[in-house]
């Protein structure tokens, strides 16, 4: 007999869930039940191979392509996701009409970032533009197209980084893009209380991504990340995607507005 699992007959949005974390969590919350709109804003054929994979395990999910930090992402994504969601339902009413019947998203995860800023001293405000459109303006409007759509007892969880609250001054203007994920946490807690929706931030520390490759090119520089966490290891996206399938969960209905360290003990 088939044991209903947390997420079963949510349906979960998943931003840069191509690769890194972002899978990892598609994965994770799929795995737990939900159905996953798997975001991606370049990276198509990433995107299809998590699709692929969820489906070959027995859960569910659909790609969806939108480029953030554009003009009109936010709504891009949500067009997407109103049409995948149609054609994976098999219906045939509009994105709207369906959000109105009743809402068509549970969980809204913001994972997708740009990095690499650099110090102060090299900044160029291009690269700065570029940081806070697509970690932290992408992901407001997104909050703001999702609300209509999001059931009541929803969960809005955004990915931030320990760089929010440890001094990293050689990424600065990425630090500052995700601080503003953080104070958006606080406020929307106390906003969508009343509706049941817990927001809140998952700060990762150094995980074994592509983005931060360029810091692990040796054994030395290898040891060294592993050693600024107590357990003496670079943190793996799964690490991440546990504490997020939590956060997503019925488990955690009395958590919101919270900062959620994820960073192995980083430098305590």
């Amino acid at each position: 007999m088939d044991i209903e699992r947390a997420l079963t007959g949510r349906t979960a949005l998943v931003t840069g869930a191509g690769r890194g974390i972002g899978r990892a969590i598609a994965t994770r919350l799929a795995r737990d039940g939900a159905l996953v709109a798997v975001h991606y804003g370049r990276s198509a054929a990433a995107a299809l191979e998590v699709v692929a994979e969820i489906r070959r395990n027995g859960g569910r999910a659909f790609p969806l392509g939108a480029e953030l930090g554009v003009p009109g992402d936010a709504a891009a994504v949500f067009d997407a996701f109103d049409a995948g969601l149609r054609e994976e339902r098999g219906e045939e009413v509009a994105g709207a009409e369906a959000a109105d019947a009743g809402g068509s998203l549970d969980i809204l995860v913001n994972n997708a970032g740009a990095s690499g800023s650099g110090p102060v001293g090299q900044a160029v405000p291009e690269i700065f533009d570029r940081m806070i459109a697509v970690n932290a303006k992408a992901p407001f409007f997104l909050v703001q197209g999702a609300l209509p759509r999001m059931r009541d007892g929803g969960r809005i969880i955004n990915i931030s980084s320990l760089a929010t609250r440890r001094a990293f001054p050689e990424s600065l203007a990425y630090a500052m893009s995700k601080g503003a994920l953080d104070t958006m946490t606080l406020a929307l807690a106390k906003e969508l209380g009343g509706r049941g929706i817990t927001v809140n931030t998952v700060g990762p520390g150094f995980i074994e991504t592509d983005m931060n490759a360029r810091r692990r090119t040796t054994p030395e520089a290898r040891a060294a990340l592993a050693a600024r966490s107590v357990f003496d290891r670079i943190g793996k996206p799964s690490d991440v995607a546990d504490v997020v399938a939590f956060l997503a969960s019925d488990d955690s209905r009395w958590i919101t507005g919270q900062y959620l360290d994820v960073s192995g003990g980083t430098d305590l």
